[in-house]
């Protein structure tokens, strides 16, 4: 398959398949196909639009003025209905789904971020498939905006995907508006570090009415996922088998690089806590686990310098002084001065809560 995890975004005019209402044999379709890449052993997280329509479709398509509030109130609605809908749809394959609203306040907040991404790993490693949105009944930014997009880049940043599929009306980006310029035609690949000035001139915006996204949006958000490491294809929501041929690398849709590897977008996140003032002083023992390859355990940790929240780069040293390396802390600054030479299996009765045995996890650290 080539691929361990992905994430695809749902937009509403895939979901309704054009119409005014939610599609269920189109729905049905795309949770057997994404069923099908868990079975072949491919993580999958779903970034799901369609709430609004789900709303306006329960309540009759009623007039509504075009307000914010508006669409708040047709998320509140069409949102537990929308993932009923998959609930059923995903049991037809023997599939279970979970729902994770967020905001984009979520993913910039470092510790919301861990969070997200812990729970995020933790449905993964169990074969659930998360079903993302935005929370629309209390965000308005992402509503007027069709976040879903860039949410879903943000996403697949979050759990370091290998692609992204952005699911849309259209069969990928095009030269220019093929609904305006007959002379139209599709770009398959877009591999230059900058994305041509040509093609943000040429995305315009939805046509159905029904989402709140376009191709702008979704050009931004290829370029923040593929800048993150993640590869990214933009394709018909409706061809045949979409998913399946994406994922076996079909020349399907637009295909976006990535323009650096996960590990490079790690690195240099890991690389910026050496600019700080925080640090985790180790004993020798501590010192060899990590040359070893072993994580940060509090037992190691012999002393603490500057403030620092859970999530936050800190800089390592060993007991001569020598900076050794940079991670993120799984614990603040405060927890820490409690946790400085004690066991693992101490921590919850320290803190009454635990975030895991490390201090620093071996995938958050980098040896200098």
């Amino acid at each position: 398959m080539g691929y361990h995890r992905i994430v695809i975004k749902f937009g509403t005019s895939t979901l309704t398949a054009g119409t005014r209402n939610l599609s269920s044999p189109r729905m049905v379709d795309l949770a057997r196909q994404a069923s099908m890449l868990v079975d072949q052993g491919v993580q999958v997280a779903l970034v799901s639009s369609g709430a609004i329509a789900a709303g306006r479709e329960a309540l009759g398509h009623p007039s509504l003025p075009g307000v914010i509030q508006a669409k708040q109130m047709l998320a509140a609605v069409g949102q537990p209905r929308l993932m009923g809908l998959y609930e059923q749809y995903f049991a037809i394959y023997g599939r279970t789904v979970a729902q994770v609203l967020l905001t984009r306040a979520d993913i910039a907040d470092r510790r919301r971020y861990l969070n997200a991404r812990e729970t995020l790993e933790g449905l993964l490693s169990q074969s659930v498939i998360p079903i993302i949105n935005e929370n629309d009944t209390v965000a308005v930014e992402e509503i007027r905006l069709g976040d879903n997009d860039n949410l879903s880049a943000l996403v697949a940043n979050l759990v370091e995907a290998d692609l992204l599929v952005l699911l849309t009306d259209q069969d990928g980006l095009f030269s220019a508006d093929p609904r305006q310029d007959p002379d139209a035609y599709l770009i398959q690949e877009v591999g230059q570090r900058e994305i041509p000035e040509a093609l943000w001139e040429a995305a315009g915006g939805t046509s159905s009415g029904l989402g709140t996204g376009g191709m702008l949006t979704k050009l931004q958000a290829a370029d923040l996922a593929r800048r993150g490491g993640t590869m990214v294809v933009i394709a018909r929501g409706g061809e045949p088998d979409v998913l399946l041929r994406v994922a076996r690398q079909e020349a399907l849709g637009t295909r976006l690089a990535p323009v650096a590897t996960t590990l490079e977008h790690r690195k240099r996140y890991l690389l910026a806590g050496m600019r700080s003032r925080r640090v985790l002083e180790i004993d020798d023992g501590a010192f060899q686990a990590l040359q070893r390859g072993g994580s940060l355990l509090p037992v190691g940790v012999r002393q603490v310098e500057g403030s620092f929240e859970r999530g936050d780069g800190v800089r390592v040293r060993n007991l001569s002084g020598k900076e050794i390396a940079v991670g993120l802390v799984n614990y603040s600054s405060r927890d820490m001065q409690r946790l400085c030479g004690r066991q693992s299996g101490e921590i919850e009765s320290l803190l009454g809560y635990t975030f895991g045995d490390e201090v620093i996890h071996r995938n958050n650290l980098m040896m200098l």
